[in-house]
């Protein structure tokens, strides 16, 4: 069931970003299309769980707006190990919770980029942090950090499947210091359901509480598959039901920029 206050068209716009951040990984930094009102600031490189520097996503900006940029991975639950999903405590405030260690390394080793690029911003203009399955993992972290330590107070977050990021005063911390947040997931997507609530390290017998942060959005389509239910393009494609003329229109006037659905 859809949040009432969820804007839609912002939704669908987004959820094409974060495509964008898949063929920005798969032909490089100059096949990405953007709106013709936006402009490219820098990509976003970090280290990946498998300590391979990879591309994930970028920053754009318009006269108005900021979108930083997450992309996931091409798995569907391989990343999330037993080695990694033990907790660590969130860095950027101070004993605001923990966090799952894989996650959080992967951005930190993005994180002086990403404030190196929104120095040179204004930040007068709205912040849109968005991303896609680990992608809407950074995103989470990112948006906590940015309205902890940055002038880009209150950011607005939207995520595609997201699995869950930390245990519950982290996830306080962010439904707290964020603006408008919406946690958007496929009810047949296995990944939103990990790590689980309560997930037990086989090789410490440590327990760690997991909890999502909100606004939890739901939607529900079958596309075949449990990396099809997964999949951002599908995402996109359940989202451009609820507005299709806003999607025609988007389409049309940025060819290339929505996924081909």
């Amino acid at each position: 069931m859809l949040s009432n206050s969820l804007d839609t068209r912002t939704a669908i716009f987004l959820a094409a970003m974060c495509s964008q951040s898949y063929q920005q990984l798969e032909n490089g930094n100059d096949s990405i299309v953007l709106p013709k009102s936006y402009r490219m600031v820098s990509p976003c490189t970090a280290t990946s769980i498998f300590g391979v520097r990879e591309l994930f996503g970028f920053i754009a900006e318009s006269d108005g707006q900021i979108v930083i940029v997450f992309r996931g991975t091409s798995t569907t639950s391989d990343w999330i190990s037993d080695i990694i999903a033990r907790q660590t405590a969130f860095p950027y405030a101070a004993e605001e919770g923990l966090v799952h260690k894989g996650f959080i390394d992967i951005y930190s080793s993005a994180r002086k980029q990403i404030l190196a690029s929104l120095r040179k911003l204004s930040a007068h203009k709205t912040l849109y942090i968005t991303g896609h399955s680990l992608g809407g993992s950074l995103a989470i972290l990112c948006a906590a950090d940015l309205a902890t330590n940055t002038r880009f107070k209150m950011p607005s977050v939207y995520t595609y499947a997201s699995p869950r990021v930390g245990n519950p005063e982290f996830a306080s911390l962010f439904n707290h210091r964020t603006g408008p947040h919406y946690r958007i997931y496929n009810t047949n997507d296995i990944v939103p359901e990990l790590p689980p609530f309560l997930y037990k390290s086989p090789r410490t017998n440590l327990i760690y509480h997991y909890l999502h942060v909100k606004k939890g959005v739901e939607l529900t389509f079958q596309a075949g598959s449990v990396s099809a239910n997964h999949a951002m393009d599908n995402y996109f494609k359940e989202l451009s039901k609820l507005d299709p003329r806003y999607t025609q229109r988007l389409n049309a006037q940025n060819p290339g920029f929505c996924p081909d659905v």
